[in-house]
């Protein structure tokens, strides 16, 4: 019929909505813990739209009506003209019935648009709330949060509760109007038909769930193994070098076989039962006319019921099948929405890094005098880290942190620029609490250059001017040409407008590091954070960032962490960490004579020199 509801879907169709599923477990159709929770709470961003909605649920119920009367004037059109071979009319009832459906079909597509605008409007308020939170929450969150869980939900989640709002629920609301419509018209038209055509309806659902099991089954399965192939084509690709130095091209080709393999067996097993589902929603759809057609028929002999009668229950029977195929599928995807909000309020609902201090105020000119007095802390409760830290750095002063792996060296700065929050103690600049100290004031004074050096997919420019981005292009020279970098930034396609690739993987290590002293120069910070800045950098480049540091340092109290002692030599004071504690501390020499650990460190990185 021309306005009838969209058939069952296709096999295409199935393995998207089977495959939808939450992050890092493709192809499962999860539940939410709370569904109603998940709901109502989802329902409060499409508030705002309630006017609209009223309309598109109007406009549902009219479309829901106009299709219902089709298959009516169709069975009066067989009643009072053609049972009768009365020609008058028939053209006036013809024009009725294409009236109706273009009409109908109309509100079809203006419901869909509103709803799609609507659910686009809502979304994007989700969008924008979920990662506006996201830059307020403490690194401890992203410390236990991987990125790609995370970007899943911005995306994954997201789009799953677009397709339900957008598509769904509208199809939900069309589905259970019509079949509630075509059952009123047909039992008002004859009770027995009725109730004949019903009988085959628990049929159908036993059909459709036990395809539609298996179905999700071989889905899941080809997700996995899919997954699987794209992790052996990843490292292929991106260990080419290993790949190719040890000679593995082979053992490789066949990992990507074996993998191979196992997709097409899944694929041929998934795709086998979804294929299914049509014809076999086609042949109880089938069925389910064959028992109107032959019941109507024998009572149509007996002259209890009319041609039209039977036309118009064949119609509506066809009309009943497609919503009722169709609303297993919706569950699934509802129920997928849901879970996915879930895992999206999940995140909303973390609770923000420590906001600034109700009393706290401005830092104005810094000195770069630090001072730790009986600092502790710990990421879990059982495990303290640092243990009762008492430490000070006067203005000017370069102290170097030393000490084995997991000392706690980059937790002492960690805390230093609240990324995390102590657990007891103070630490203060110039005699103020850094707790007291608003947040923004305070990190705008401290200048980061880390052995990880992260840069964006920009210009040269830009990545340097992100330091203060109201610089000016002379002022990010300058800070290259200080950090040693100009040089070979003019060496570049374009110069300081040359784009870096992501995660600036066009240039070299050192290179990246003399970007980011660079960027820190221009920031202009008062107190200064080196963090393993020279370790993954060869001798000579080492030579030319430690210049550029040592600029950069100059009349600003800096805190050094480095594994190549060589390199702290000249630091005016050095601390020795060990599991959180300070157990050593003075000059480099003074250190060696003490014949502590320290020089037990020293001689391990410099056996046979002269120290």
């Amino acid at each position: 019929m021309p306005n009838e509801p969209t058939p069952p879907p296709n096999a295409g169709e199935i393995r998207t909505q089977m495959m939808r599923g939450g992050p890092g477990r493709p192809g499962k159709i999860e539940k939410a813990r709370n569904p109603r929770r998940a709901l109502a709470r989802l329902t409060m961003y499409l508030k705002p739209f309630t006017g609209l909605l009223v309309v598109v649920f109007a406009l549902i119920m009219a479309s829901t009506v106009l299709a219902l009367a089709g298959p009516y004037l169709m069975g009066k059109a067989i009643d009072d003209f053609i049972a009768v071979k009365k020609v008058a009319g028939l053209a006036t009832i013809a024009l009725w019935m294409l009236g109706i459906y273009l009409l109908g079909n109309l509100c079809n597509a203006a419901s869909g648009w509103m709803m799609a605008s609507v659910s686009q409007r809502a979304l994007k308020g989700v969008r924008h709330e979920l990662f506006g939170h996201l830059q307020s929450l403490s690194l401890k969150f992203f410390d236990t949060n991987t990125a790609g869980e995370l970007m899943s939900r911005l995306t994954n989640d997201i789009d799953a509760i677009n397709q339900a709002v957008s598509q769904n629920v509208v199809s939900l609301v069309a589905s259970v109007l019509s079949m509630a419509g075509i059952l009123t018209a047909m039992f008002l038209m004859d009770v027995w038909l009725t109730l004949a055509a019903l009988a085959v309806v628990p049929l159908m659902f036993w059909f459709t769930n036990f395809v539609a099991r298996y179905t999700r089954k071989g889905f899941r399965e080809l997700q996995k193994h899919l997954g699987e192939m794209t992790s052996v084509t990843e490292e292929a690709i991106s260990g080419q070098r290993v790949i190719k130095a040890f000679r593995r091209n082979d053992s490789v080709i066949e990992a990507f076989r074996s993998s191979n393999q196992e997709v097409y067996k899944a694929a041929i097993y998934a795709n086998t039962y979804a294929l299914l589902l049509m014809p076999l929603s086609n042949q109880l759809g089938n069925l389910f006319v064959i028992t109107i057609a032959g019941l109507g028929g024998y009572l149509a002999l007996k002259g209890l019921v009319t041609i039209g009668t039977i036309a118009a229950f064949i119609s509506y029977g066809r009309a009943f099948v497609n919503p009722l195929q169709q609303l297993a599928n919706i569950y699934n995807a509802i129920q997928a929405a849901l879970a996915g909000a879930e895992r999206v309020f999940e995140v909303i609902d973390t609770e923000s890094e420590v906001d600034d201090a109700p009393d706290s105020v401005p830092l104005e000119k810094v000195q770069g005098h630090v001072t730790f007095k009986n600092v502790k802390f710990s990421y879990s409760p059982d495990k303290p880290i640092i243990k009762d830290m008492t430490l000070e750095a006067k203005p000017g002063e370069i102290v170097a942190l030393v000490g084995p792996t997991g000392a706690g060296k980059t937790t002492i700065v960690n805390l230093l620029t609240r990324f995390y929050e102590i657990d007891a103690g103070q630490i203060s600049i110039d005699g103020s609490d850094i707790r007291q100290i608003k947040k923004d004031d305070l990190r705008r004074q401290l200048g980061l250059v880390l052995q990880d050096t992260f840069l964006f997919s920009a210009s040269v420019m830009d990545n340097i001017r992100y330091g203060r981005l109201e610089a000016t292009d002379e002022e990010v020279v300058e800070a290259a040409k200080m950090a040693d970098a100009d040089h070979f930034i003019h060496k570049l396609p374009q110069g300081y407008e040359t784009m870096l690739s992501e995660r600036a993987s066009n240039l070299s290590q050192g290179q990246r590091q003399m970007l980011a002293i660079a960027r820190a120069i221009l920031a202009a910070p008062s107190i200064l954070i080196l963090d393993e800045a020279t370790s993954s950098v060869d001798t000579r480049t080492e030579v030319r960032i430690q210049n550029a540091l040592l600029r950069l340092m100059k009349g600003r109290t800096s805190f050094v962490i480095a594994h190549r002692l060589s390199t702290i030599r000249d630091a005016d004071k050095l601390l020795v960490i060990r599991d959180g504690e300070i157990v050593e501390q003075g000059t480099h020499q003074q250190l060696l004579e003490q014949g502590g650990f320290y020089q037990h460190l020293y001689l391990s990185q410099f056996k046979g020199e002269q120290i």
